[in-house]
């Protein structure tokens, strides 16, 4: 559905749904194909030959680049940029889909390079989700049902299986991968070629394969604004978790008691309270 006082850009080859909804400042290129009720935000640009399903939505300012595929059930949010090649929202690889209807929803101003991929999610009404401002350098993927917050570089070929949680800020090295159900706590560096199997603390590097803690990410941290105080609260919890030589369980219980409270260092706790897969330990010097 055109209005007719909308000023927008059609190439003559591309093929449009009458149920599509296109606001003004759009274009789209050369045999761009959109199918019905999908609704294109101002200024969103579709390149040639790229596919979008039915029932998606696209925010303003989005920029589909040519070859692209977004199927059906998938939001994008506003000023995001989709590059050629790219594979969003389709059916999850995972043999307990069975067709029901499941979602894909990427943030605001969040960059998916070439030859990305990102599944929907498996079971009836759920989502896999990938926040705002983050960065999918080519080659990545996401599989169903995985949650990636907001501000997080997957560098090249870096792919994280169902089910995963990446929190905000995290920087997945390239060609890693993240077993399913892990979760990868806010501020943690993973190196690249890492094979991470346990969930992966707050604020630490982790390295290797299997992926071991090799130290705090000092650097991240200070570059995320956390302040001086907090930061000393985070190496003292630290210090307390990966080298007194306590079970998790004792850990959790000394932090709580000696290290002073911070919403940093609450997080902290929150994520080692519900650790599903044990966490990645420290690296011992003889490994």
């Amino acid at each position: 559905m055109i209005d007719s006082k909308v000023v927008a850009y059609i190439h003559e080859s591309a093929v449009v749904s009458p149920r599509a909804h296109v606001a003004k400042g759009v274009e789209i290129g050369p045999y761009a194909v959109i199918e019905e009720n999908v609704t294109l935000g101002e200024n969103v640009k579709v390149g040639a030959h790229a596919v979008i399903g039915a029932n998606v939505s696209i925010g303003a300012g989005t920029r589909i680049e040519p070859h692209a595929v977004i199927n059906s059930w998938t939001s994008v949010g506003r000023d995001s940029h989709i590059f050629q090649f790219a594979s969003v929202g389709a059916e999850p690889q995972d043999l307990k889909f069975k067709g029901e209807k499941s979602y894909t929803i990427i943030g605001d101003r969040t960059t998916i390079r070439e030859y990305s991929s990102i599944h929907r999610a498996t079971g009836e009404g759920e989502e896999t989700r990938i926040g705002s401002d983050s960065l999918l350098m080519a080659c990545t993927h996401v599989a169903h049902n995985c949650v990636i917050g907001n501000h997080v570089i997957m560098s090249n070929a870096a792919m994280i299986a169902g089910h995963a949680v990446v929190e905000d800020r995290a920087v997945l090295g390239g060609m890693c991968g993240i077993h399913q159900f892990v979760k990868i706590g806010r501020n943690v560096m993973i190196g690249g070629m890492s094979k991470v199997v346990q969930d992966c603390v707050p604020y630490t590097i982790v390295d290797g394969h299997p992926a071991r803690v090799v130290g705090l990410n000092s650097v991240g941290i200070a570059r995320a604004g956390i302040a001086v105080e907090a930061r000393r609260n985070i190496k003292r919890a630290y210090k307390i978790l990966f080298r007194s030589g306590l079970s998790l369980a004792q850990a959790i219980a000394v932090i709580e008691q000696e290290v002073d409270t911070s919403e940093e260092v609450e997080h902290f706790l929150r994520f080692l309270r519900n650790v599903d897969r044990g966490i990645c330990r420290e690296r011992r010097e003889n490994e």
